[in-house]
């Protein structure tokens, strides 16, 4: 044997080679936690395993919640064959030496086979259309795996071939649970090393884990390696044990006293956390879930929240440039002219933030983001635009009134060109008091009500038609514009 394959069998021999995560991983439905809306008792997936009659399934859950442990579950509960791979390194020549496997089993043994493919949403399409045939026949069971929405990543074909199953991130008191657990249990956790732990230590170590089982297992063991063994008293010299010699009473049925247990300080879990990475990426669904509650919350006039999305972007390495971008849309798109200051607020806060960078640049971007909370809200703009493009598309290029075509030259003016155009800067006000439409004339049989614009009743936009209704006349009766305050107002 090869000085190779003797070290890899020792370190299969050797607990102390395998992760706490490996070797605390859940073997039956009683063992696993954090996912009770699918196992507990009457759940779907806990009727179907229990019944043997195991779908085709993808598993769709942040990291750490259990997607792997759950395949390996049903395949043993089953009685099934368990084959695995990871969508990073397999091919479709794999995929298909796997399924022939599963054919000879299932022909000549009698004996299912679940395919556990992990990270599935990293298939091509090729790969994925490879399985179908074989999933429809009954070959294997699939379950795939996958962080990412199934819906974006997985084609449908395939999708419609399988039952979308949705983990959750496991809360705090469950990780609790499972670090206990694997503190104490002397056989496949750290019982043996005789390391204590407050509860608040347990909860610090999930609340830094954001959900993830194998995260809070990983920086407990590595906690626990850190925790000093006192060394070895020597004898006779050693006072206390003299002293048990000559009052053996003292320490109780002279029994000798038991060591002080090893506890697990603030520190070494502070040093074993390290620097807390917030999970995020920036190409997957969190990603626009995250940029989504931000924008929801400013539309709230939530500033609170506001901030926190933004923060959570930011403190996760989310571009500048794609946070300011996003607080200038907001700007104009939902704040618009009901604050026309807002816009002028989000483009210098974009300004200010590419100029000095991070770490001060979270300064100006708060500014805006609060701002705009707090600020008026109107969609006008938005519902404005989007209208008017609907007619153009539904009518094509209508031709612009005569009367506002500039006429350059004698022949226009003889066909019309500019004829009963007044031009608003002569007239009182600046404003046409006769004015009507400048529309193209079929769009116009709508008069006076407006078509596109919609103006929103508060902010500035709203003082700004009162202000153009007074000056036209149009203003309803017994509605007084502010800026006509009343003469006994004592202001």
């Amino acid at each position: 044997m090869a000085d190779d394959d003797l070290f890899a069998h020792a370190r299969k021999r050797d607990p102390a080679f395998v992760p706490l995560a490996e070797r605390m991983r859940p073997r039956t439905l009683d063992e696993y936690i954090g996912q009770d809306h699918l196992t507990g008792p009457g759940r779907l997936l806990r009727r179907v395993v229990e019944s043997d009659r195991i779908p085709s399934m993808i598993l769709w859950g942040p990291p750490g919640t259990g997607k792997t442990t759950l395949a390996r579950i049903i395949a043993l509960r089953t009685g099934a064959s368990f084959e695995t791979v990871s969508a990073t390194d397999a091919g479709v020549k794999e995929l298909r030496q796997i399924v022939a496997r599963a054919a000879q089993r299932r022909d000549y043994q009698g004996r299912s086979t679940v395919f556990f493919i992990d990270e599935i949403h990293r298939f091509n399409k090729a790969q994925q259309d490879a399985l179908l045939p074989h999933v429809e026949a009954g070959v294997c069971t699939l379950i795939g795996a996958t962080t990412e929405n199934p819906g974006f990543e997985v084609n449908a074909a395939l999708l419609s071939r399988a039952r979308v199953v949705q983990l959750r991130p496991l809360a705090i008191p469950q990780l609790i649970q499972l670090l206990r657990a694997a503190l104490e249990d002397r056989e496949r956790g750290l019982g043996a090393r005789g390391v204590v732990a407050e509860d608040r230590l347990l909860g610090a170590i999930a609340l830094a884990s954001q959900g993830d089982a194998r995260r809070a297992l990983n920086a407990l063991e590595l906690a626990v390696e850190l925790v000093p063994i006192p060394a070895e008293p020597d004898r006779p010299e050693d006072l206390a044990d003299l002293a048990d010699l000559a009052d053996p009473e003292a320490s109780g049925d002279g029994a000798k006293p038991q060591p002080r247990p090893l506890e697990l300080t603030p520190e070494l879990v502070g040093e074993a956390l390290g620097q807390t990475q917030l999970r995020y990426d920036r190409d997957g669904e969190e990603h626009y879930n995250i940029a989504s509650a931000l924008i929801k919350s400013m539309r709230a006039s939530d500033p609170d929240a506001a901030v926190y999305w933004m923060a959570r972007m930011l403190e996760a390495g989310e571009p500048l440039e794609f946070v300011a971008r996003r607080l200038v849309i907001f700007a104009a798109e939902d704040v618009g002219n009901a604050d026309p200051q807002a816009l002028v607020v989000a483009q210098a806060a974009a300004e200010a933030a590419r100029f000095v960078g991070m770490p001060e640049a979270v300064l100006p971007l708060t500014q805006a983001a609060v701002y705009l909370s707090l600020a008026a809200k109107s969609n006008t703009t938005i519902k404005a635009y989007f209208a008017a493009r609907k007619e153009i598309r539904r009518r094509g290029p209508l031709p612009v009134p005569l009367e506002i075509r500039n006429a350059v030259n004698k022949l226009m003016k003889q066909v019309g060109y500019g004829q009963g155009y007044r031009y608003p800067h002569d007239l009182d006000g600046h404003v046409d008091t006769e004015h009507r439409s400048h529309l193209p004339e079929i769009l116009r049989d709508h008069l006076p009500r407006r078509r596109y614009v919609e103006s929103g009743a508060e902010g500035w936009e709203a003082e700004a038609e009162r202000r153009l209704a007074r000056l036209r006349g149009t203003e309803q009766a017994g509605e007084r514009s502010d800026a006509e305050p009343d003469e006994s107002d004592p202001r």
